[in-house]
């Protein structure tokens, strides 16, 4: 390589990481306003409890904390990225399926549909076992696999 391509290719990595260091730094500020807003907006709704129904308080209450709890996961990732320049799947796993389980509680509080149960069910058995498998081939826990499964390194596809 020539050292004009060298020095493109050197500064466009600069430009990449200082670039997307002051975007994630705009997205981390962006989710703690969020999250803040969001405890806010709780703690302020929790004046309904004199005007209603304790099982409408508790339920509007419980789904914006689940809601807030996917902020957070969101933010981990994001911080994790930050720190580390890589996005675990399990963070995001885990952002989804806190999503889901806030989508299951409002369906309940809605008396939804077999078919609605049954879809939320399947997606929540496919994030779970999607988590399970993430945990097991972490690249980070390729040296202690646990007996009998085998490693990414021993799985290969030979069609030669």
């Amino acid at each position: 390589m020539s050292f004009l391509t060298r020095t493109f290719f050197s500064d466009m990595t600069t430009i990449w990481t200082h670039g997307t260091r002051v975007v994630l730094s705009l997205l981390i500020l962006t989710l703690l306003m969020a999250l803040t807003g969001g405890v806010v907006k709780t703690f302020i709704d929790l004046y309904l409890l004199v005007s209603q129904p304790l099982e409408v308080v508790f339920r509007k209450i419980i789904v914006n904390t689940l809601l807030l709890l996917a902020i957070v996961e969101v933010l981990k990732t994001t911080v994790t990225y930050f720190s580390e320049g890589r996005v675990k799947v399990t963070f995001i796993v885990d952002t989804i399926l806190v999503v889901m389980l806030t989508e299951v509680i409002s369906q309940w509080f809605k008396d939804a549909s077999l078919d609605r149960w049954l879809t939320l069910g399947g997606i929540l058995l496919a994030l779970a076992i999607l988590r399970i498998v993430a945990v097991l081939w972490s690249p980070t826990k390729s040296d202690s696999m646990p007996e009998g499964l085998p490693s990414p390194k021993t799985l290969s596809i030979s069609g030669t």
